[in-house]
């Protein structure tokens, strides 16, 4: 599994991921920069696995199918996808290559459709997981289109249950700000400091924050440790989903 991050929109990654030089591309929003780095790796793009309908996401589907004919769209099927040509249900699979399965995770609440892609490989290497704006590094997306109760679901129950090596791509490159934001709601967390520390290094040496994991996200990430008694406490809440409806709250008024 090789995975290529083609910077878009400034802050916003599209992602290829290579094997048997056959490729899947990730929300490629300018999609001729996407074309332009699969034809420089001699890749074939098969697939594009679009997260949710969001014109940052999915507005350079029609141009990819234009460069690209006979490329397949995958999207949610609650989403209106632009270009879809293929609906994604929670636990379809897709073969990428001769080494690579895909799972389309349902991840609601930014968007109603939203889907999180799940990918591993037969060769032993990590998985990855593909989580647009649902799970950000150290965040979540806002919830546009959904509760507390579904993004409870989405980040701590179906990513939070992916194995903890499992690697983290998001959407965009908001980690700074996050973790900033992190560090006022668990003061004490040493691990939110550290990395802290460290993405600030990665960004001012003009380098990416992404990929994250799985056991990252649950050390640092505040909306995935919304389980723990001693952060609901910190915050005057009982219950997770309380914890995570008002630390969505207070990030939506913070300013940083």
């Amino acid at each position: 599994m090789k995975i290529f991050e083609v910077p878009c929109l400034e802050d916003n990654y599209s992602v290829i991921d290579e094997s048997t030089k056959e490729a899947a591309v990730v929300d490629p929003v300018e999609a001729e920069k996407v074309f332009d780095v699969a034809n420089q790796h001699g890749v074939v793009l098969k697939f594009v696995l679009t997260t949710h309908h969001h014109w940052d996401h999915a507005g350079g589907n029609d141009k990819i199918k234009q460069l690209v004919p006979g490329i397949k769209v995958y999207g949610g099927s609650l989403d209106n996808v632009r270009g879809c040509t293929h609906q994604l249900q929670n636990g379809d699979t897709l073969s990428l290559g001769s080494h690579l399965n895909i799972l389309a995770l349902h991840t609601p609440c930014h968007t109603k459709g939203h889907i999180s892609y799940y990918i591993t490989g037969k060769d032993g290497e990590d998985p990855a997981v593909f989580t647009g704006d649902t799970l950000f590094i150290a965040g979540c997306g806002k919830f546009f289109e959904g509760t507390a109760e579904q993004m409870y679901q989405s980040l701590c129950v179906t990513l939070g249950s992916l194995p903890k090596p499992t690697r983290v791509y998001c959407g965009h490159e908001y980690t700074v700000k996050n973790l900033q934001f992190a560090s006022t709601v668990e003061p004490n967390n040493a691990r939110i400091q550290q990395k802290l520390a460290w993405a600030n290094g990665q960004r001012k040496a003009g380098l990416p924050t992404i990929p994250s994991t799985i056991e990252e996200e649950m050390e640092t990430n505040p909306f995935m440790r919304v389980d723990l008694p001693e952060l609901q406490g910190s915050i005057g809440c009982q219950s997770p989903v309380e914890a995570l409806r008002e630390i969505r709250q207070m990030k939506d008024n913070w300013r940083g």
